[in-house]
């Protein structure tokens, strides 16, 4: 479904992502793991077809980013760390936008099903910046689905909200990936690499130093510490370089 080639970035000349490659398969959630500053925004915006490419190619469903990025922004949901809605106006004002932006036809029980699933319809006359920070949270990630893509691409879409709020988006997540979505989901959270993605890569620098499942990091991790006994003491020691 998603093919990373040996993708390099730069901004303002400044190597931020360097010969990255990756596969995710259809119906996966892949997580991408680092510190802040590792290049995970950088790199999700690339896939975004938002950051332009200094080597190497993308390919969603076979379609190359760099060949024909309108077609891939068809099958692609992105959903930005910012929150990206108009706060002046109802929840259901930003979703019909978004919608016509999107360039979906969506009838106004589809968008009331898109809402429901978020935990919104009851919002729906709501002016956004009267909403908590997690239903701010879930409408950004409701847009980004309201043309059905088959890839979506989230930024640290739990950053700043409560427990509760975050389960619940990643069961809502995962569910969707069960019914075939494929996810990228970056995030510095070591719990949601180990409750929701089902394989991930950990960038440092901008370069990928390990990928793969759980049970691969922990085999990993112990060959070169053997008094390892957690998995997120293997995923940490990963992280710090420590193998």
């Amino acid at each position: 479904m998603i093919d990373v080639q040996h993708v390099s970035c730069s901004i303002q000349h400044k190597s931020i992502i360097q010969d990255v490659s990756f596969t995710v398969q259809q119906g996966e959630m892949f997580g991408l793991l680092g510190p802040n500053g590792a290049g995970k925004s950088t790199l999700l915006s690339a896939l975004a077809t938002l950051k332009p490419l200094d080597h190497g190619h993308i390919l969603i469903d076979g379609i190359d980013l760099s060949i024909d990025p309108k077609k891939a922004r068809s099958r692609l949901g992105f959903v930005p760390q910012d929150i990206a809605v108009w706060q002046n106006l109802s929840v259901l004002e930003n979703l019909k936008i978004w919608q016509r932006l999107s360039g979906s036809l969506l009838k106004k029980e589809q968008v009331s099903q898109i809402a429901s699933e978020f935990g919104l319809n009851h919002l729906l006359t709501k002016k956004v910046r009267t909403l908590s920070g997690g239903m701010k949270r879930k409408l950004n990630m409701a847009i980004a689905f309201l043309h059905h893509p088959a890839v979506v691409l989230l930024d640290e879409p739990t950053v700043g909200i409560d427990l509760p709020s975050k389960n619940e988006i990643n069961r809502l997540l995962r569910e969707k990936a069960m019914e075939g979505l494929t996810v990228i989901y970056t995030t510095h959270d070591m719990h949601e690499i180990l409750t929701v993605c089902d394989r991930f890569a950990i960038l440092t620098n901008g370069r990928i130093t390990f990928c793969g499942t759980l049970e691969e990091a922990f085999k990993e991790a112990k060959q070169y510490n053997n008094e390892i006994n957690k998995q997120e003491d293997a995923i940490l020691a990963l992280m710090e370089g420590s193998h």
